[in-house]
C-alpha cells in the first residue's frame, strides 16, 4: 500500500511516517519544510530513504502531477488558538483549502483518507458549561468528558473552525464521489520530536522550557496553573493509526474523538512539578490573571466510541509523555541546539 503523510516533517508526520516505515508500508511526506525542526525531521526521514514532496499544500497544481496513492493520512496544520494573532491567510490556505486539495486528489485517485481533526472543534461554552466555576481554583477535579455526539454549534477558535469545516467538506465529499474516510479528533498530541511552541504543543513547550532553564507563563484563570488538558502520547496514536489501515476495508466513514482520556492528563501545575522531578529543573513561572476568551479550563476526549469499535486503548500516561520527551531532547542536545 501507497501512503502519503501531509505535513510529514512536523511532529506528527514524521512520527507516523517512521512507525509506517517500520511496518513495511510504502511512505512518502509531502511538506514545505516552514516549521521549526522540519529540516531536522526531514534528516530522519532520508536516513530511511523516504522521500518528502517540499510542495505547499495550497498548491494544487503541484499536488495533483503527485503519483498516485493508496491512502492519504492529513496531518497539515497550522494551528491558530486566537482569533487576534492568527495570520488569516496562512490558516485558512493550510487547514481548509490545503484539506480541499487533498479532497480533490482522493477524487481523482480514488484515495483513501484519514484526516486528524482536532477536539477544537467543540464549543468553547460547551466546555465551560460542564463545570462548576467556583471550585475551579480550589481542588478541581475531572469527572465529565466530551463525546462525538455534542453540540458543535458556538465559537471555538479559528482553528477549530477550518478543522470543523474540512470534516463537513469531508462528507460532502463522501456523500458525491463516495470517498472513504477516518476522521480522528485529537486532543493535545505530544512526545518525541515536538519543538516547543506557544502555540501548540504545551507539554514539550514545559520540558524544554525546563531543560533550558526558561520561565514559564500561568496565563488565565487566576494565573494558578490550573487549567486541565488531556494528553495523547504520538505512538499510541501511531498504534490507533496502524489499526484503523488494517481495518479500513470493514470499518470507514466514521468520526472518532481520540485523546489520553482519563488515562492521561494534567493540569499545568502538575505539569511543572511533574517536569521539575524528571529534568531536575526547578524554574520561575509568571502569574498572569487574565483569561482569553479562547482559552477553556479543562478538556478531556471520551474515547468509548474509538475504544469500542478497534479495541484500542491509550496506554501511555502523562509521566511517559513528559519523561519520552526530555530522553529525546537530553539524546539529541548537540543537533537540537541550533534551532533555538
Amino acid at each position: 500500500m501507497k501512503i502519503l503523510i501531509t505535513g510529514g516533517c512536523g511532529f506528527v508526520g514524521t512520527n507516523i511516517i517512521l512507525y509506517l516505515k517500520e511496518k513495511n508500508f510504502d511512505v512518502s511526506s509531502l511538506d514545505n519544510l516552514s516549521k521549526k525542526g522540519s529540516k531536522f525531521n526531514l534528516g530522519l526521514l532520508k536516513r530511511k530513504n523516504i522521500k518528502n514532496y517540499k510542495i505547499d499544500i495550497s498548491n494544487y497544481k503541484l499536488i495533483e502531477k503527485l503519483p498516485k496513492f493508496n491512502l492519504i493520512i492529513d496531518c497539515c496544520a497550522e494551528p491558530a488558538v486566537e482569533v487576534s494573532k492568527a495570520d488569516f491567510t496562512r490558516v485558512i490556505d493550510t487547514n481548509l483549502i490545503g484539506t480541499l486539495n487533498i479532497l480533490k486528489k482522493c477524487k481523482k485517485d480514488r484515495s483513501k483518507l484519514i484526516f486528524l481533526s482536532s477536539s477544537r472543534v467543540y464549543p468553547i461554552n460547551l466546555i465551560k458549561d460542564k463545570i462548576n466555576f467556583s471550585n475551579f481554583n480550589k481542588n478541581f477535579s475531572i469527572d465529565k468528558k466530551i463525546n462525538e455526539k455534542e453540540s458543535l454549534n458556538g465559537p471555538k477558535t479559528l482553528y477549530g473552525a477550518t478543522k470543523l469545516s474540512s470534516e463537513l467538506f469531508i462528507e460532502e465529499f463522501s456523500y458525491a464521489f463516495n470517498l472513504k474516510y477516518i476522521i480522528n479528533r485529537c486532543s493535545v498530541i505530544s512526545g518525541p520530536l515536538q519543538f516547543g511552541k506557544e502555540d501548540q504543543g504545551f507539554v514539550s513547550l514545559w520540558v524544554w522550557r525546563h531543560m533550558l532553564n526558561k520561565k514559564l507563563k500561568y496565563i488565565g484563570y487566576g494565573g494558578n496553573g490550573n487549567q486541565v488538558r488531556d494528553v495523547l502520547h504520538i505512538l499510541d496514536l501511531c498504534d490507533l493509526i496502524f489499526i484503523q489501515i488494517k481495518k479500513f476495508n470493514k470499518i470507514y466513514n466514521k468520526t472518532f474523538n481520540v485523546g489520553g482520556s482519563k488515562i492521561s492528563n494534567v493540569s499545568l501545575k502538575k505539569l511543572t512539578k511533574l517536569c521539575q522531578i524528571i529534568t531536575k529543573n526547578k524554574v520561575d513561572y509568571i502569574k498572569i490573571k487574565k483569561t482569553s476568551i479562547y482559552d477553556i479550563p479543562y478538556y478531556i476526549s471520551d474515547n468509548k466510541f474509538v475504544s469500542n469499535t478497534y479495541n484500542w486503548k491509550p496506554n501511555k500516561k502523562i509521566f511517559d509523555v513528559v519523561k519520552d520527551l526530555y530522553l529525546w531532547i537530553l539524546n539529541n542536545k548537540k543537533e537540537l541546539k541550533k534551532y533555538f
